[in-house]
């Protein structure tokens, strides 16, 4: 199998383009004046920063978090807090590793529209061959399209209607002010089923436990400091993190 490396500036490009072509307003896709150059007294020339440009550098202060609500980071790492509390292993992993897990996590299950973004807007723009506008066009298509492809209807209808759009004739249709909170709001939705469902075999093992702990009139014991071996147990025969990886990544585009 013959791998193609692609350096590190190249991946986070397409991903940036990709988020940042949904979040700026059409009218600012055309080139912006960076700096005005001005006649001065003597001879001298005068330059001052383009307010638009101020404007926007401000704006990308929110990148990261733009960038988180729209991919599937979200999803990914609330499971994953659910999962250490449901073990009870309380800050390990540590912050620091699920943040990181949960990157390049994200970095995978992205790959096909950061491939898609890249191939379509990346490399025409450097080879010179579409405009910055179009470029940006064509970096939107496919973050709109994962972003909708996992946005339920009801989450979109709700708030399409709390924003006075009304009806909307079609999924290709809906404003980007609508689509963002619909996504995160599908997304958290999603995270939460799925950590109710891994939270239930641990639960089940506390009250096990709790229960034997009480019939053997052992209530000064915690039953925590019992079941917590038993629950590390569990999570390491069924190879728990393989398990947990495969769920998350096969909720964004199934099982191969």
């Amino acid at each position: 199998m013959k791998f193609r490396v692609r350096t590190q500036w190249s991946i986070c490009s397409s991903a940036l383009l990709g988020c940042i072509a949904l979040w700026i307003p059409e009218s600012t896709h055309a080139a912006l004046p960076v700096v005005t150059l001005s006649p001065a007294e003597g001879g001298a020339q005068t330059y001052s920063l383009s307010l638009q440009m101020l404007a926007l550098m401000t704006a990308l202060t929110f990148l990261p978090a733009i960038v988180l609500m729209m991919t599937s980071f979200t999803r990914i790492i609330i499971v994953l807090a659910i999962l250490r509390q449901a073990l009870g292993t309380m800050n390990t992993p540590s912050n620091q590793v699920l943040l990181g897990l949960s990157l390049f996590m994200t970095f995978f299950i992205m790959a096909p529209v950061i491939e898609e973004v890249h191939s379509n807007a990346v490399d025409p723009y450097l080879e010179e061959a579409i405009s910055l506008e179009s470029a940006l066009e064509n970096a939107s298509a496919p973050v709109r399209s994962f972003m909708l492809r996992h946005t339920r209807e009801n989450d979109l209808i709700m708030f399409a209607n709390m924003s006075g759009h009304g009806e909307i004739a079609s999924r290709e249709e809906v404003p980007f002010s609508v689509l963002l909170p619909a996504f995160v709001t599908s997304e958290l939705k999603t995270a939460f089923q799925i950590g109710f469902l891994i939270f239930i075999p641990f639960l089940i093992i506390d009250l096990v436990v709790a229960s034997i702990l009480m019939g053997m009139g052992m209530v000064m014991l915690s039953p925590m400091v019992i079941s917590f071996p038993f629950k590390i147990m569990l999570f390491v025969m069924v190879d728990g993190w393989a398990l947990v990886m495969s769920t998350i990544a096969g909720s964004f585009y199934g099982t191969q």
